[in-house]
């Protein structure tokens, strides 16, 4: 069952009632709106004057719904998240801990060569020239000795953009605005999958940021990136204006959890194929796998 992306960006009164959402507005023409709570996979909180009770929080954590907030950017900023995820939590995290350096190195590879490559087959639908992400994803090594993921990224944004001055920045032009939306949702459909197959978003097999409490998420989340910049790159081309996040970009953004995506062999949402990647991963921590399932563009 895919789930549902809630977006609320006007003032509201999020609360429960018979394990629903209920949704009241300060307008006194907009009536009273009910959504099952079970149908729930992200809430995105927009507007600073929302109000949500406890009591709903609660349920969607006990659902596994990610409550993501926004800063006054309009940027997603946080991730409410459960503290148990999994049933059998303190052992796959006992696993994950314990995973050998060797093995994160192998792990990390494959991640790589994915990611790669899946640059690659992006830049081939555009009609653009691939050969040395072809090459370079075939060369990576235990590890990624030589970084290639970060010189066939420079190269991948490189020839992708048709648009004069652009480079993938965080604060540059667009539409870098609507990649850094798009990696903020695929960030939490990452992390959410990782707390549902009981890991440890903060501990990663690559990034080792101290400071950052999702560096499993990022790693795992790399292969995942070419869908969101074909998701963009679309938009881009439509003509529309793409120097403001408005309603409608929004609304295409937050349909990533429900895009389809192809994983061994078999068409699936997303957010679906996250979570088989994340129970992969979980895997080849246990010791009985050592490939980690990733979509292929």
């Amino acid at each position: 069952m895919i789930k549902r992306t809630l977006f609320f960006g006007s003032p509201s009164y999020l609360s429960t009632r018979n394990q629903q959402l209920v949704v009241n507005f300060p307008d006194e023409d907009k009536k009273e709106t009910t959504i099952p709570i079970e149908d729930l996979g992200y809430i995105v909180l927009e507007d600073p004057q929302i109000t949500i009770t406890n009591g709903l929080l609660r349920k969607l954590v006990q659902n596994k719904t990610a409550v993501i907030t926004c800063d006054q950017q309009h940027l997603p900023c946080s991730l409410f998240q459960p503290l148990v995820g999994h049933t059998e939590q303190t052992e796959r995290m006992h696993h994950q801990l314990n995973a050998s350096l060797p093995l994160k190195k192998q792990l990390w590879q494959q991640t790589v060569m994915t990611k790669i490559g899946n640059q690659a087959d992006h830049l081939l639908q555009r009609g653009r020239n691939a050969l040395k992400l072809k090459r370079w994803a075939r060369e990576v090594k235990s590890g990624d000795a030589q970084n290639h993921e970060a010189i066939a990224a420079a190269y991948y944004f490189q020839n992708l953009f048709d648009i004069a001055g652009f480079s993938r920045n965080q604060k540059g032009i667009p539409p870098n605005n609507l990649l850094n939306y798009g990696y903020a949702i695929l960030r939490a459909i990452t992390a959410r999958a990782l707390c549902s197959s009981g890991l440890l978003p903060s501990v990663g097999i690559h990034h080792r940021n101290k400071y950052n409490p999702f560096c499993l998420a990022d790693d795992v989340m790399e292969p995942y990136r070419p869908f969101v910049d074909a998701l963009v790159y679309d938009l881009a081309e439509t003509g529309c204006r793409i120097d403001e996040l408005n309603r409608e970009l929004k609304s295409e953004l937050l349909g990533i959890p429900a895009m389809d995506v192809i994983i061994d062999g078999r068409q699936s949402p997303l957010m679906n194929a996250m979570s088989r990647t994340t129970n992969s991963l979980y895997e080849c921590f246990l010791g009985s796998s050592r490939k980690i399932l990733y979509p292929d563009f």
